[in-house]
Order: C-alpha cells, then structure tokens, then sequence
C-alpha cells in the first residue's frame, strides 16, 4: 500500500515538473502583460503627471523632460507587454520592465520619510496611507525575475524560435 501511494506521488510530481514548464512561465506572462498593459493604457489615456514628480526620478531619468519619461514608460509599458504575452523577447522585455519599475518604485511608491525598517514596513501596503505603498511594485519584480533568469517557457515564440534556429543550425 505505502509502495503505490509513494510511487503515485512520484508520478504526480512528475507530471506537474513536465506541466509546469509549460504552465508555469506562462502564467507569470499573462499576469505580468496584463498588469503592464493596462498600466500602459492608462497612460495612453491619461494626462502626463510626471512633471509635478520628475525630481523623485533616480538619475538618469531625472535628467530626461517629463514629457519623454512619460512617452518611454507607456511605450515599454504597452510594446513589452505585449512581447511577454507571447513569449518574443522575454528577457530583454523583463529587462526593461524591471528598470521601469524600478523607477516607479522610487518616483512614486517608495516612502518619503522614513528612519527605521518598521517604519519602512508600513509602506509595504497596497494604498499609501502616507508611508508609501511599494507592495505591488515588489509583487512585479518577483514575478519578472524567474522570466529574466529562466526565459519565457516552452509555450512561447522564444521557444519556438529556439527550437527553429537550433534545427537549422544543426542541420
């Protein structure tokens, strides 16, 4: 009895390791492509607010005029999005998604004040209740590094590229 469980177990494992090379990545994808696209669109949509931070941008964007800034981030925004929903670039989309949030993180989302880590803490937090509010920007980050580190995943047109090249050039 334990030799079937311990063996059904093993093969579960195995099936979900094969799955989540597929599954996994993926889903990190289309999380991230939605979040980024739809900050993109709001941009697209909105009215250029960076002006009134600009100084709050770390260097060397705060040397770059609002108006730029805010065309770059809703371009890489929208463009990498789009890339990471289909897998093309992956690595250089989590890239530049990565810088972007970066300065996000410390335009908009990082505390002003704050003197000591739990103070810091507090800005760990969805709204800002005028400690900060770098939670989501923290979730993004986590979520880009497995694609910069490891890729797009088998179900990606980086895959699939690959495997294109690869035959072509072993041919």
């Amino acid at each position: 009895m334990s030799t079937s469980i311990s063996s059904a177990v093993k093969g579960l494992h195995l099936n979900l390791d094969r799955a989540g090379s597929w599954i996994a990545p993926l889903t990190l994808r289309v999380f991230l492509a939605w979040e980024f696209f739809e900050s993109g669109l709001e941009k697209w949509n909105g009215q250029n607010w960076f002006a009134d931070i600009q100084e709050r941008f770390p260097f060397p964007f705060n040397h770059v005029p609002a108006t730029f800034n805010w065309e770059l981030s809703m371009w890489a925004e929208l463009i990498c999005a789009l890339a990471l929903l289909v897998g093309l670039g992956t690595r250089v989309s989590a890239v530049i998604l990565i810088v972007v949030t970066i300065v996000a993180t410390a335009a908009v989302h990082w505390p002003a004040d704050w003197s000591t880590l739990s103070e810091l803490a507090q800005g760990y937090a969805i709204s800002n209740k005028g400690h900060g509010n770098f939670k989501l920007p923290l979730i993004y980050l986590v979520a880009l590094m497995p694609l910069l580190f490891t890729g797009a995943g088998k179900l990606s047109l980086d895959a699939l590229l690959s495997r294109i090249f690869w035959r072509r050039n072993n041919d």
